[in-house]
């Protein structure tokens, strides 16, 4: 597989997941076609990890220093999120919202492509990069896949015929899972830190929208264990908090003050 060529692999691997969700779907009366639905799936998400395995191989780097490279692996724990929930508990819109969104960080990809190279900068040798991004973009899956929840919820509440919070108790879990991770990924951030460059925090912009990022989410479960919070309130803070989540993640990298950051992505 030639990253070359990526675009053809993204389109097939699209197409794999279009299917599959339609077999899940419309044909979800029949096990048989539950199971090629679910094998389709599997078989993008395969696909687009042994693509990532060979850009690693030919990088000869962890393909995680570009905003794109990152899109690649949000795509792939996004998607398994949604195939797990969806083996767990059949929730079908869950599983199709997922991989919408998988879907459509391919495509970014596609539509901006990066020119790939080997370089890492200094601070970039150090043993903390990968785990400190992994767990960052695992977070970023499990807490984006809790908005899929909360917006869903919220737009049959105020447009459905359902008016209940049903999902609260699926958002609750992908909230703690998901926060879990983003605080191992602010100690492995603030560790690595004080490695580079001798402060474990310094409020660079990056940082400070982190920080914003835990507040919300941290104010989520404070209100949720101790019932300060309306089922619905709650929905509201887990879709604010998904803004707020990307705005941490990339659109930091577009604030003036973020020019001289550390922390911004390279774009190639």
């Amino acid at each position: 597989m030639e990253w070359s060529d990526f675009p053809n692999y993204a389109i097939l691997i699209i197409l794999l997941w279009t299917l599959g969700l339609i077999f899940l779907g419309t044909l979800k009366f029949k096990k048989s076609f539950q199971l090629i639905g679910s094998s389709l799936l599997s078989l993008g998400v395969t696909i687009l990890i042994v693509l990532l395995v060979n850009l690693w191989i030919s990088l000869e780097r962890p393909p995680l220093r570009t905003l794109g490279e990152t899109r690649l692996w949000y795509s792939v724990f996004l998607a398994i999120v949604g195939l797990i929930f969806y083996w767990r508990w059949k929730y079908y819109w869950f599983v199709v919202f997922s991989f919408f969104m998988a879907g459509l960080f391919l495509a970014l990809n596609i539509y901006m492509p990066e020119n790939f190279n080997k370089t890492l900068m200094p601070a970039l040798h150090s043993p903390w990069f990968v785990p400190h991004v992994i767990v960052y973009i695992v977070a970023y899956a499990l807490l984006g896949a809790s908005s899929i929840v909360a917006v869903k919820q919220l737009y049959d509440n105020y447009f459905g015929k359902s008016k209940t919070t049903s999902s609260i108790t699926l958002a609750d879990n992908l909230v703690y899972l998901g926060f879990s991770f983003l605080t191992m990924g602010l100690l492995f951030g603030a560790l690595w830190a004080k490695e580079a460059w001798g402060h474990y925090w310094t409020w660079d912009p990056k940082e400070t929208w982190a920080f914003l990022t835990w507040a919300v989410y941290l104010i989520y479960i404070h209100g949720r264990i101790r019932n300060s919070i309306s089922n619905k309130t709650a929905l509201w803070i887990l879709a604010i908090g998904f803004i707020v989540l990307l705005m941490c993640w990339f659109g930091v990298n577009y604030l003036p003050s973020a020019v001289n950051s550390v922390h911004t992505y390279s774009n190639g």
